[in-house]
């Protein structure tokens, strides 16, 4: 029971911040010497994190839900004006390549990637990476100038998540800050467009759904997951508006060194 909370706990705040999900529930784990909790309650938590946005995002989804409904009659169609129609289709364009390459090279980049030391090192290099693109993009755009082409490339991005310690959500607000977009529009975009590959990755593993967790461990993950994902993505909204990554980058170089400095005194 105290295992499904902390990796609850774990999921709901790695999904959101850019600090990978899939790296934590790898190393917790193998820190703390836990079995693995098997598929079962990997489909629970991931069910917990598309709670929170679904219940965050709320208002938009349904504003969203709408104007992909007006948009697809000529007598209501306003792309021009009316934002949440033109997000619709792109949050749609951004949500097919990240599914697409994500498939076809998941089995392969888990069984290549779930190594301490290859964590470690994908941890720092892309806490690195985001601490150079946040500090030297123009972040000059919201959300009314992305284009096509903008959720396309962010879309591609989402497939790098496959890599743990990669981030999905670092690796979509680091392609937003690279087109140019304001720090909390890139998070914002990167939220929304998180929920149908939450809902997808939860979906392909849902027969699995009750394989080796009790029903109260599966609840208490899936509770814990959601609620900590809901204050993530609050805070991290609430942060962006006014700070920038340097919290997060500090984190994931603390956090490499010390799987790197575990993996070597067991050694």
């Amino acid at each position: 029971m105290f295992h499904a909370f902390v990796l609850g706990l774990v999921q709901g705040l790695g999904e959101f911040l850019p600090i990978s999900s899939s790296a934590h529930l790898i190393i917790t784990p193998w820190l703390f010497g836990w079995p693995d909790p098997g598929l079962g309650f990997d489909v629970a938590l991931h069910w917990g994190t598309l709670l929170a946005v679904l219940a965050y995002f709320r208002n938009d989804i349904w504003l969203l839900a709408k104007g992909f409904w007006h948009s697809l009659f000529k007598s209501t169609r306003d792309f021009q004006s009316n934002i949440y129609q033109k997000l619709s289709w792109l949050l749609i364009i951004a949500s097919i390549p990240g599914a697409i390459i994500g498939k076809l090279l998941e089995q392969k980049a888990e069984d290549a990637f779930r190594s301490p030391p290859l964590i470690a090192i994908t941890m720092f290099s892309f806490g690195i990476i985001l601490w150079l693109v946040d500090y030297f993009s123009k972040k000059l755009h919201n959300l009314d100038h992305i284009k096509p082409i903008h959720a396309f490339l962010i879309g591609c991005s989402q497939a790098l998540a496959i890599i743990p310690g990669m981030s999905r959500s670092g690796s979509t607000m680091t392609t937003g800050l690279l087109l140019g977009f304001k720090r909390a529009d890139s998070a914002r975009f990167s939220f929304l467009m998180s929920i149908p590959i939450i809902f997808g990755a939860g979906l392909i593993k849902i027969k699995h759904f009750h394989d080796g967790v009790t029903t109260p461990e599966l609840l208490i993950g899936f509770i814990t997951a959601a609620v900590f994902g809901f204050l993530s993505i609050r805070f991290l909204l609430r942060l962006l508006a006014k700070k920038d990554f340097t919290l997060f980058v500090w984190y994931r170089v603390a956090f490499a060194i010390l799987i790197a400095v575990v993996y070597l005194v067991r050694r």
